[in-house]
């Protein structure tokens, strides 16, 4: 199947942003939609900067999903959370911009993102969020995962 028109970054020079660009991500039609089945993803090397003082931030990001028609094209992916480089956000905002931006771009059955920050200060913050489609068992999957992901 032929997919170069949807996928404009694959198979070309890759240009690093300098900042936050969830225009980078690059969407293809899932040719299985009608199965549930995982796609996880884990960026071991993410990092962004404290709003606050500009020190580096860094963090394993694990990104969990349920497609439905749409799938995250993965060096998109890749260059999308390389941009937060030099973006400025608390922890938790990260993994929630992320999980929002993944939302829009795919329509997901299911997605969750955790991020497993470095200490700081002597502390760790692992940050977590979920989403599933509303009125589905999708969405009883994100309340129960939320309620038991730290097991």
């Amino acid at each position: 199947m032929e997919r170069k028109d949807e996928l404009t970054i694959l198979g070309k020079n890759t240009v690093y942003r300098q900042d936050y660009a969830p225009e980078v991500l690059e969407a293809f039609v899932n040719k299985h939609p009608e199965n549930d089945y995982w796609v996880r993803f884990n960026c071991p090397e993410f990092t962004s900067l404290c709003p606050i003082t500009g020190q580096p931030d860094f963090a394993e990001i694990r990104i969990s999903y349920l497609p439905d028609k749409k799938m995250v094209e993965s060096k998109s992916l890749k260059l999308y959370l390389f941009s937060f480089r030099n973006h400025g956000d608390f922890h938790e905002d990260c993994v929630n911009i992320i999980m929002k931006d993944l939302v829009r771009l795919m329509e997901p059955k299911y997605i969750e993102v955790t991020g497993i920050f470095t200490p700081r200060g002597g502390i760790s913050i692992y940050p977590y969020c979920n989403y599933g489609r509303p009125g589905t068992k999708y969405a009883e999957l994100a309340e129960y995962r939320m309620k038991n992901h730290d097991l």
